[in-house]
Formats: structure tokens, sequence, C-alpha cells
């Protein structure tokens, strides 16, 4: 059984997770710096990153010839 193939290429799936580690690292580093709250949007943007690398990994596990409903 072959497995499916991603949303994302190789190169995007390695940028999306430099782009997740990133957004995770400066939101912390921002709310310690920053006096207003907008470190959350570091937040946001790392956990909607994070949404498309779980959906590339559930993408990958799918078998190749299983149709999306």
């Amino acid at each position: 059984m072959h497995q499916g193939s991603g949303i994302l290429s190789s190169r995007q799936r390695r940028l999306a997770w430099l782009g997740f580690l990133l957004a995770a690292l400066q939101a912390p580093v921002s709310a310690r710096l920053v006096a207003d709250d907008s470190w959350l949007f570091s937040l946001c943007v790392a956990l909607m990153v994070a949404t498309v690398i779980i959906a590339d990994d559930a993408a990958r596990r799918r078998p190749a010839d299983a149709t999306s409903d």
C-alpha cells in the first residue's frame, strides 16, 4: 500500500516548520519585551501554520488509492 502525497512539497514543508518555530519562539520573547498584547498575533500565526502541517501529515498518511469524501 502506497502512501498518499501531502498538500505541501518537501521544500514547503521545511519552510512551514521553520515558520512555525520562528513564530512560536517570537511569541514569548515579544510578550516579555513589549507591553501590549501584540504577541498573541505571533501565537495565532504559529497555530495556523501548525494546522497546515498537521493537515499535510494526515494527507501523507492516507493511502494513495483512497478517495477524499
